[in-house]
């Protein structure tokens, strides 16, 4: 029997393997989760207490006491959480359970990545330059990035998935971005100290999955690029990387391999490197990064290519068994492409998006690792990943235009995707040819998430749902039947004047045009998904207190979290676009910042508090034209 200390999609993904092997599944849940898929999923599940993550999770002594009481035989961590806790690995043994991991000296010595650096250059692998010092004083970091040349990277020492690291471009930068990068790391890692790398400014995110056995054996199941990432999070990965040639295939999975050695790894794991891509990929312009010492959140689009199942690989290890198969047994077939489903807003700045998930349809022509289902809750105490959507495919190209229908297909409603921006990013030309690095979708930032318009097709779906239903409904009175007649160069009952994002629109009931998928809402609105965008259609414009809120001054919560920063104050003066204050919510921070020039009126929350959505946390008001 297996139990996955773990939430989510990655929970379900292990107990999909261990259920076709045979095993037993048994899920642990916080408050926020009880009604989660993972644990209608599993055999046995076992509450383990609050809805945050560090009273449930993250507590190892919850997590081995729900296994002692279901008569868990194993622990499978999954990735994020304490499947990086070395201390956790040990403790989960000493309870006399099998750990489905790397042994804990080996997360020990890659779990802090200056150590893990200086590990590697004693083996012979090629680390970036950069500062791994323990004298962590400001003046100190702020000297050795000087030295090192700006722009410079600070990463958290204990960091993973972006967390944690800011890059910095010039010395009058420095103060603020390690400030940021510290509170980050402490909120992840309960560790806030940080190491400089030189950032490099064309950078290819390349990285190898390797597996150990307890038997010496260590082999490599080729690599993946990771490139597209916003803020340091993945977004988009891939396998094979693009442009990778066998002469540097060959260097960089060799020193993968050296460094699990190095370290006696068992297990599956991840080594990252960072690749100078100015000039393509060449193996003098690979340098190690980091070791990830667990199953990672883009594997399987090395199981699409290897045809291999690595949960499968994990539970064979951890029970004594040596690797299924050797190095030159293991092929690569085709391209796989991984796009992570977002519950976000890219057109507001990426912010989280919580709520039910009332209509939730994922396309079935690829493979769907989800952890939500239709009806279920996206709350704010855990990563807003709801899925990953993952194409295969003969060729790169294909796997990319595969890839992109679904994510037009994707229909949410009425919790926020990021399905529209995943399809325009694996549209775009660039994209498409390779040319790519982790600033790709920095620099394409605008293009990406421009506010998106509906087709003449999407604008003829909602003219034809307006008038079903006002055809439907009872001659009492409706916004629809108001409209009935309604026409512009059109014959009688095909034209109606609707609202979208409060402004009116013309729609035209034509034939014409593809189908468009339509929702009809508890709150007389018309939904038509396309192109992985809901549009929303309403009969009258919003009434006048759901408009921007923001132009009147008030600077509301866009979703609950925790007050980290607070700059401002009553009385002081702001120029637009400046920073009000910094909420901290689904692991990451977002800063709130004023929509024009103005004073601050009041400010109604504290550093450290915790806020609801909607709440208004400071009032502005706007500073006068002075008279001409």
């Amino acid at each position: 029997s297996v139990l996955v200390a773990n939430r989510g999609e990655i929970a379900r993904r292990v107990f999909a393997t261990a259920r076709r092997m045979g095993l037993e599944t048994i899920a642990v849940y916080s408050e926020a989760d009880a009604g989660a898929a993972h644990v209608a999923d599993a055999d046995r599940a076992v509450p383990i207490g609050p809805a945050a993550a560090r009273e449930s999770y993250l507590v190892p002594e919850k997590i081995i006491a729900a296994a002692k009481e279901a008569g868990a035989e194993a622990i499978h961590p999954g990735y994020g959480f304490l499947s990086e806790n070395a201390d956790f690995a040990d403790a989960v043994t000493a309870a006399g359970l099998v750990w489905i991991g790397p042994p804990s000296a080996a997360i020990r010595a890659m779990g802090l990545k200056d150590a893990a650096k200086a590990l590697m250059q004693k083996a012979g692998v090629p680390v970036t330059p950069g500062y791994l010092g323990e004298d962590q004083a400001e003046a100190t970091l702020a000297k050795e990035a000087a030295r090192i040349g700006y722009p410079v990277l600070i990463k958290a020492v204990a960091g993973g998935g972006g967390k944690g690291m800011r890059r910095v471009d010039d010395a009058a930068g420095f103060s603020a971005a390690l400030g940021a990068a510290r509170r980050e790391a402490t909120a992840a890692f309960g560790d806030d100290r940080v190491l400089l790398e030189t950032y490099v400014t064309r950078p290819r995110h390349i990285e190898v999955q390797v597996f150990g056995d307890s038997h010496g054996h260590v082999v490599h199941l080729y690599e993946r690029d990771c490139s597209l990432q916003r803020r340091h999070q993945k977004v988009i990965e891939e396998a094979p990387a693009p442009g990778m040639d066998a002469k540097t295939r060959e260097a960089v999975t060799s020193a993968a391999v050296k460094a699990a050695q190095a370290v006696n790894y068992v297990g599956a794991g991840t080594v990252e490197f960072i690749a100078d891509a100015s000039a393509g990929l060449r193996p003098d312009r690979i340098w190690f990064m980091e070791m990830n010492t667990r199953l990672q959140v883009e594997h399987p689009v090395t199981e699409m290519v290897t045809g291999l199942d690595l949960v499968e690989w994990q539970l064979r290890v951890a029970a004594g068994e040596p690797l299924p198969l050797k190095q030159k047994e293991i092929g690569l077939t085709g391209h796989a492409v991984e796009a992570r489903l977002y519950a976000e807003s890219p057109a507001n700045g990426f912010l989280p998006s919580t709520g039910v998930l009332e209509h939730f349809q994922l396309p079935p022509t690829v493979r769907a690792d989800t952890g939500v289902e239709e009806g279920g809750e996206v709350t704010p105490f855990n990563d807003p990943m709801i899925a990953k959507l993952i194409a295969h495919a003969e060729t790169r190209e294909a796997a990319l235009a595969e890839l992109a229908e679904a994510c037009d297909a994707v229909e949410v409603w009425p919790v926020k995707t990021n399905a529209g921006f995943l399809a325009r990013c694996l549209e775009q030309p660039d994209f498409i040819a390779g040319d790519i690095d982790t600033g790709f979708i920095e620099r394409n930032l605008a293009e990406l998430t421009a506010p998106p318009e509906p087709s003449p097709a999407a604008l003829s779906a909602a003219a034809q749902a307006a008038m079903v239903v006002d055809e439907t409904t009872e001659p009492a009175p409706s916004p629809w039947r108001d409209l009935a007649g309604f026409r512009l160069n059109a014959p009688p009952e095909t034209a109606v004047r609707l609202f979208l994002g409060g402004k009116p629109v013309i729609a035209e009931a034509r034939e014409a045009g593809a189908p468009r998928s339509v929702l009809l809402t508890d709150a007389d609105e018309i939904v038509v998904f396309e192109a992985g965008e809901a549009f929303v259609f309403t009969a009258h414009p919003p009434a006048a207190e759901e408009v921007d809120a923001a132009a009147d001054g008030q600077i509301r919560s866009p979703m609950p979290g925790k007050v980290t920063q607070l700059p401002v104050k009553a009385g002081d003066k702001v120029a637009k676009g400046q920073a009000l204050l910094t909420l901290e919510a689904m692991k990451m921070e977002h800063a709130l910042t004023a929509p024009f020039d103005g004073t601050v009126e009041t400010v109604s929350v504290a550093l450290g508090d915790q806020v609801s959505e909607g709440a208004v946390l400071v009032k502005l008001a706007a500073i006068s034209s002075p008279p001409a």
